[in-house]
């Protein structure tokens, strides 16, 4: 008996949202497991900002097809789907049924905030340099401790809050900031425009993620690998229907021709420009769930806003974005506010492995 419980310890990984049995994975392949979704994530994400910017820089001007491919690829997410779909999180509660109607008016409602959340980036990213954009959306992690704590009653440490006053800094400084290097042709309104609709993108973001653990918790009550996909490629759906109502709504959609002729770089590349960024966010969304899945959806958040932090380097490799001492002292900021954030998240999985070991302990001096 002693000699089940130590092997049922060492197979065991506890995650903030509890303990996570490893059947058929041993520690190290969960680790592995965890690598490449954070790889999928970082390598996603950044693609997908920095082929947004190519975009614009290259002489496309549509919002709403920049809003659109942020979701259209999400038939991707049918792939992970098909082929895992009987893992699930360990439960004590019992399987509940909730009704079609409930479940679809949550999954149209936050559709709808996913695609005006997705125009508010696309905004955002038209009036900003790749880099700016990424410092500014950083901020998401600030907002995110906020929301969960009036909205999850997660607590808010002296690292929590450590991090939120660092990260709103590093986003005011940006705002102040004269020395900008703002896209060609972008006015100062502009500018502030972008600047405020990336900031209201970065909230509403947050605030959907805290929406979507609720709604887990209080609605769905469960969360199973298949139940966390079906939930991002059921909102994708209809954020998609939205983003294409808004297209053809807005008459954007009779520019689309004149754009691929006249885009920069030709058209197949104009294409090929939307297809892979199309693809990006879906691979960053594979990344995101399954993170989710297999750590936390705080961590999944964390990582998300690493990626914004390291895409100011990439920018500057790619577009040669001007790094202004401004700009270092933000980015480097958003990394010490992470940094504090992801510490604190540690220290909630230290506490919870030290909680799951005196339970083991118990139950071996029960047995002795």
């Amino acid at each position: 008996m002693y000699s089940q419980l130590k092997n049922n310890e060492d197979s065991v990984v506890v995650t903030q949202s509890g303990v996570l049995p490893l059947a058929k994975l041993k520690r190290w392949q969960w680790w592995v497991l965890v690598a490449f979704n954070i790889f999928f994530l970082l390598i996603g994400q950044i693609v997908a900002v920095l082929l947004g910017r190519f975009y614009y820089d290259q002489g496309g001007n549509s919002k709403w097809m920049a809003t659109l491919v942020q979701t259209i690829g999400f038939p991707i997410l049918f792939i992970p789907y098909i082929l895992f779909p009987s893992i699930s999180t360990s439960s004590t509660r019992p399987p509940t049924s909730v009704s079609l109607p409930v479940v679809l008016s949550l999954y149209v409602v936050i559709g709808a905030l996913i695609a005006g959340d997705n125009m508010l980036y696309s905004v955002g990213l038209l009036y900003l340099s790749a880099s700016t954009y990424s410092l500014i959306c950083a901020t998401q992690l600030a907002f995110n401790a906020v929301f969960s704590f009036f909205i999850n009653s997660q607590k808010f440490t002296a690292l929590i809050f450590n991090s939120v006053v660092v990260l709103s800094l590093s986003a005011s400084l940006l705002a102040v900031n004269d020395d900008s290097d703002k896209p060609s042709g972008v006015s100062n309104r502009n500018y502030v425009l972008g600047f405020v609709a990336t900031l209201s993108a970065s909230a509403l973001y947050a605030l959907l993620l805290s929406v979507m653990q609720l709604s887990f918790q209080k609605v769905i009550k469960k969360e199973t690998f298949s139940v966390v996909l079906e939930l991002q490629i059921y909102t994708s759906f209809f954020a998609t229907c939205v983003s294409t109502i808004g297209l053809f709504a807005s008459g954007e959609w009779r520019t689309l021709g004149g754009e691929m002729h006249s885009f920069g770089k030709g058209g197949l590349a104009y294409v090929m420009t939307l297809v892979w960024t199309a693809v990006a966010w879906q691979v960053c969304s594979v990344g995101v769930v399954g993170l989710i899945f297999v750590v936390s959806s705080l961590f999944s958040n964390v990582i998300s806003t690493l990626s914004l932090a390291l895409t100011p380097l990439a920018a500057l490799v790619v577009f040669h974005d001007k790094m202004n001492a401004v700009k270092i002292i933000a980015m480097l900021m958003g990394l010490w506010g992470f940094s504090t954030y992801i510490y604190q998240n540690y220290l909630d999985d230290l506490k919870a492995k030290r909680g799951h070991s005196d339970a083991i302990g118990m139950q071996l001096q029960s047995l002795s």
